[in-house]
């Protein structure tokens, strides 16, 4: 319906007419909310790989420091303590920022998940609310 017909105006129309009307506004409706929830969706997704790339880091960043710094740590270890003391010092150290990073990933991957389109649900029921209001100047 557009905002110039009246009730008057919707009443003389065949109904043939109102139910062509009300089925493109409807498809209309249903591509708007389905194109609200693919963005909604897609801000979900985005904040989902950000947490992924976090747990890449990890990842990436515990291999590095148990390449370059294993050495060198327990170099300068050894030298006060045992070397196999010096190790596991080492290697307990690189495991906790390892599992900081890994942690931080993951709660920005559970943050994002499931992925609920918050938007669209409220536009929805705004909707259904809408239509209960239209249906009893139909029937007249």
């Amino acid at each position: 319906m557009t905002a110039h017909q009246t009730d008057d105006e919707l009443r003389d129309r065949p109904i043939g007419d109102l139910v062509k009307q009300l089925a493109g506004q409807t498809s209309t409706l249903v591509r708007q909310e389905l194109d609200l929830a693919k963005a909604e969706m897609s801000e979900k997704a985005t904040v989902a790989g950000k947490g992924a790339g976090l747990l890449s880091g990890a990842a990436v960043t515990a291999l590095l420091a148990a390449g370059s710094l294993t050495a060198c740590l327990i170099l300068a270890l050894s030298e006060v303590i045992p070397d196999w003391l010096a190790a596991l010092i080492v290697a307990l150290v690189m495991g906790a920022i390892a599992a900081v990073l890994a942690m931080q990933g993951r709660n920005r991957i559970r943050a994002a998940t499931p992925p609920m389109p918050e938007q669209t649900v409220e536009t929805v029921k705004e909707d259904v609310e809408w239509a209960k209001t239209q249906r009893p100047s139909a029937r007249t």
